[in-house]
């Protein structure tokens, strides 16, 4: 949120009093991240790691155990297009660097990595429209769930990722507004102050992990801006081709 309405590019929307009186509210995202991992766990996985109870569980202490830029691969979170901010729905996904060696735990990292690394392009491209982002807060399901995609975020982000404690932001929210648009609260403002609910965790960036995660990210704006903003649209023409074939 800002003071200010500053047009930034890529975003998608910003409303006054969007969330709180006399602020401008930015809106920007992602198309997928949950379904990036469902996917990969329903179409990919061998047997032998279906047979473990939790496979997210499974696949998270095993790529745990990985060092940073251990498995040499870089990905585009690109698997449903890609919503900001190059907003374009016929962008795809890619992995680079595989090999016959590389293992299930090093794509799934890589999975979380690069929705981390789409995470942090937009965060640049506030910053680099006049936005200032030195935290991020988090809530609901992965954040709570999944400590390691948090640090993860940390590392690659450089600055503090909170949990809010609600498991449930959204039905907050909206508790929060009925509150005061029922009287029960004179403002928003007071309203939070007794409805909201404080910070669970706060994961701070790893020196040494953020380093090497910045090199990488390096990596991924690369191939982000040459696929992205019409280096080599072969995403597209590929999609073109796979729609002529069912004619």
């Amino acid at each position: 949120m800002n003071e200010r309405d500053i047009k930034v590019p890529g975003i998608c929307g910003v409303v006054e009093d969007g969330v709180l009186p006399g602020l401008f509210a930015y809106e920007a995202g992602q198309s997928c991240v949950g379904d990036h991992f469902s996917w990969f766990i329903q179409n990919c996985l061998p047997e032998e790691y279906k047979k473990h109870g939790n496979v997210h569980q499974y696949l998270r202490e095993k790529a745990e155990q990985l060092t940073v830029g251990e498995s040499g691969l870089v990905a585009l979170d690109w698997w449903n297009g890609n919503r900001s901010v190059l907003v374009d729905v016929d962008l795809t996904g890619m992995i680079v660097g595989l090999t016959l060696q590389t293992k299930p735990e090093e794509i799934y990292r890589a999975l979380i990595e690069a929705t981390a690394y789409g995470t942090r392009k937009i965060i640049e491209n506030f910053r680099e429209n006049g936005l200032a982002v030195d935290v991020m807060y988090a809530s609901g399901g992965i954040s709570q769930k999944d400590p390691f995609m948090m640090q993860i975020y940390a590392d690659v982000l450089n600055i503090p990722v909170v949990v809010a404690a609600a498991s449930q932001g959204p039905a907050l929210g909206s508790a929060i507004f009925g509150a005061v648009a029922a009287g029960a609260y004179p403002t928003v403002e007071a309203a939070i102050a007794k409805m909201g609910t404080a910070e669970s965790k706060t994961y701070t960036p790893f020196e040494t992990n953020a380093r090497v995660y910045t090199k990488l990210y390096h990596e991924y704006r690369l191939l982000h801006d040459y696929f992205g903003r019409g280096g080599n649209d072969v995403m597209k023409r590929l999609k073109e081709i796979k729609k002529c074939s069912k004619n």
